[in-house]
């Protein structure tokens, strides 16, 4: 999957935006990063719920989903874009979307 697609699945969720965090590519709801590009590791990040789910994905998809040091103790993992589905894409992205969005938001878009 490219970055390009990446965003076009991201951009379906309400109050979305294509921006940037240190430098990098990035993807935020109302300015709070749900995911981003990391250029140097050639992956996907994406926020999670806790670090407990990053080590959940890690274990049960590591062809998909891995860490770095640099992400170890929080709450994000890295996904291998070559591995990532768009189901697979889709449906993290709207996770990270509903950690990331004010609760109105999430309320909205469920109703």
């Amino acid at each position: 999957m490219k970055w390009e697609e990446f965003v076009a699945l991201a951009l379906e969720l309400p109050e979305v935006e294509e921006s940037a965090s240190y430098g990098r590519p990035a993807i935020k709801v109302r300015g709070k990063l749900m995911a981003g590009h990391n250029t140097k590791e050639k992956a996907f990040v994406l926020r999670l719920a806790s670090v407990e789910e990053q080590a959940f994905l890690c274990e049960m998809a590591p062809t998909i989903y891995y860490i770095t040091a640099h992400y170890r103790n929080y709450p994000a993992v890295l996904a291998r874009p070559g591995k990532l589905t768009k189901k697979e894409a889709r449906g993290r992205l709207e996770k990270a979307w509903r950690i990331q969005a004010p609760k109105s938001l999430v309320k909205a878009f469920d109703a």
